[in-house]
Parts: C-alpha cells; structure tokens; sequence
C-alpha cells in the first residue's frame, strides 16, 4: 500500500536555522531517502518552495478565481511531500516518524487511493 507523507512544519523555524544548520538537515533528508530506497519503502519525494510562492484556485460555477498563496492559515506550511510503500499503517508510522523534517512540525499520513479500476495511474 502506499502513503503520501505530507511534511508540515512552521516556515519561520526553517528561515532561523544557520546556512549550516540547514544543509545539514537537508544532507540528512537526502540520506533518510537513500536509506528508504534501500529498504524498498521510498516511492517519491520533493520539498516544495515557501508559501508566498503559492497559488491558490477555486473552481465555482464554471469560473476559475485565483489567489496568491496558500488558502488556509495556518501555524504550520505544508513544506514537502514524500509518498512510500508501506505494509500497513504501523510500519507507515515506523517510516514516517523518522523523517528528519518531522522534528520541525508534523508529518499527515494518508493512504493513497488506487484509481486505477477507473483507468488512473496507481
């Protein structure tokens, strides 16, 4: 089964770290996927750019409306993804509570829905 990890964390207590405290964050995510793929739980993963950079749309009534940023405030940004292959829920646990973002903020586990009975990728 796979899980879409989504990593949350405040975006403030990113820009506070030193230059080297973040590369080293950055260097010991890099290795937590290495070791992922090792294990054969890594699928995919990316860190997505800060919040202003967001764009927001909605679709009503046949009309698109667009906004700067994210629509929700929040304490905590959604900052990264990463999606794993799992056994179950507990060993999803046992992969995402060692993601290195997490000591930051938060990590959402969710199963990803398999489309594919309906022609969509899985």
């Amino acid at each position: 089964m796979k899980y879409l990890c989504l990593i949350y964390y405040d975006e403030h207590k990113l820009d506070a770290l030193s230059s080297s405290e973040f590369d080293a964050l950055v260097r010991e995510a890099v290795d937590y996927d290495e070791r992922m793929r090792e294990s054969g739980h890594y699928v995919t993963s990316n860190a997505l750019q800060p919040t202003p950079t967001a764009t927001s749309l909605r679709v009503q009534g046949g009309r698109v409306s667009v906004t700067d940023g994210p629509f929700a405030e929040t304490k905590e940004q959604l900052c990264g993804f990463i999606v794993i292959k799992a056994q179950d829920l507990n060993d999803a646990i046992r992969v995402a509570s060692a993601i290195p973002a997490a000591r930051l903020g938060c990590v959402e586990l969710r199963p990803v829905r398999d489309l594919s009975r309906w022609g969509g990728t899985h």
